[in-house]
């Protein structure tokens, strides 16, 4: 079976040729025309709040920066987890939402 296609391949040059030309072309146009967003967003419901402060060391970045907004962060509906990380000078916030919170797209 496969003597057979290599011996079609090797006679048909030109029908060989334009086959994978057309191939070629089918994909670039497929290519072209799919959707951004053809994998689905697969991500949870999140927010990440980053604040700077330089001149704070980690423990005063913990208890007057990323302490504080916990506490605020906590008070909002449909919260399903709060994490967040103190660094010198740095802090970062994730607010993970429930998954039937709608998100909004900017401009909406």
């Amino acid at each position: 079976m496969f003597k057979a296609i290599v011996r079609f391949s090797t006679k048909k040059k030109l029908f060989m040729g334009l086959t994978t030309l057309f191939l070629f072309i089918g994909g670039i146009y497929a290519m072209m025309t799919l959707p951004i967003d053809a994998v689905p967003d697969i991500t949870n419901n999140q927010v990440q709040i980053v604040t700077v402060s330089p001149t704070l060391t980690p423990q005063e970045v913990e208890q007057l920066i990323t302490m504080p907004i916990e506490i605020a962060m906590s008070n909002i509906m449909n919260v399903e987890d709060i994490r967040s990380a103190s660094r010198f000078g740095l802090s970062v916030v994730t607010v993970v939402f429930k998954e039937r919170v709608p998100t909004l797209m900017p401009g909406n």
